[in-house]
């Protein structure tokens, strides 16, 4: 009597499923690995209040602002003399640049066209962060920022002009110092600046020390 047997090779399924599993689970581990490095350092609590000077030139004095509206700790500043058009936009404190761009659109006021039409949101504008979860906003620039996304930027130094993009009616600064997740009091050489809330029209006035090695 004959038998016969199967010709069929043997199946490498099984090695194949195993090298698949192994290659899932270090793909998994490695999401993991890069959401840790993401996440974790957002949820370690702020450092300390860097020294935040005004972003304007050194020795000028310029009135600070908000009004009902304008969203809490939010500061509007205008120099207090002379043309507001294309006055040099300063960092408050040393940090890397994260963002350089528009916010929303530009719209048409210039120095030329004042009453031009507005656009929205806060047209030029840069985000620095200055270490420790600290950051700060710099918006509606007359145009596109000086500098560049990672670029490493001193206190003091220019990013931009003083303009009108975006949602705005006149040429100023729309500035916002901000903690972690949140937007805080601004302060100024060490000294809390007082707009908080946007429930009245409040205005101080401040003099800069965003001065060379001040």
């Amino acid at each position: 009597m004959t038998t016969s047997r199967s010709t069929r090779p043997l199946s490498n399924d099984r090695p194949t499923r195993r090298i698949l599993r192994i290659a899932l689970a270090l793909g998994a581990l490695g999401a993991l690995v890069a959401v840790a490095i993401v996440v974790v350092p957002l949820l370690r609590p702020p450092g300390p209040r860097p020294l935040f000077q005004l972003p304007v030139a050194c020795g000028e004095t310029w009135q600070l602002g908000t009004y009902p509206g304008h969203d809490d700790y939010d500061v509007d500043l205008f120099p207090a003399e002379g043309e507001a058009w294309g006055r040099p936009v300063l960092a408050s404190y040393a940090g890397t640049v994260t963002v350089a761009g528009i916010n929303g659109s530009l719209g048409g006021r210039t120095p030329q066209d004042p009453d031009g039409p507005r656009g929205r949101g806060g047209g030029y504008w840069v985000k620095i962060d200055h270490g420790g979860r600290w950051e700060t906003q710099y918006l509606h620039l007359l145009e596109p920022p000086l500098v560049r996304v990672g670029q490493e930027v001193a206190q003091g130094e220019q990013i931009g002009k003083l303009g009108s993009t975006g949602n705005s009616g006149a040429p100023h600064l729309h500035y916002e110092q901000r903690r972690g997740w949140e937007k805080v009091e601004t302060h100024f050489d060490g000294e809390p600046s007082g707009i908080t809330t946007d429930d009245r029209e409040y205005t101080v006035r401040r003099t800069s020390n965003n001065c060379a090695g001040g």
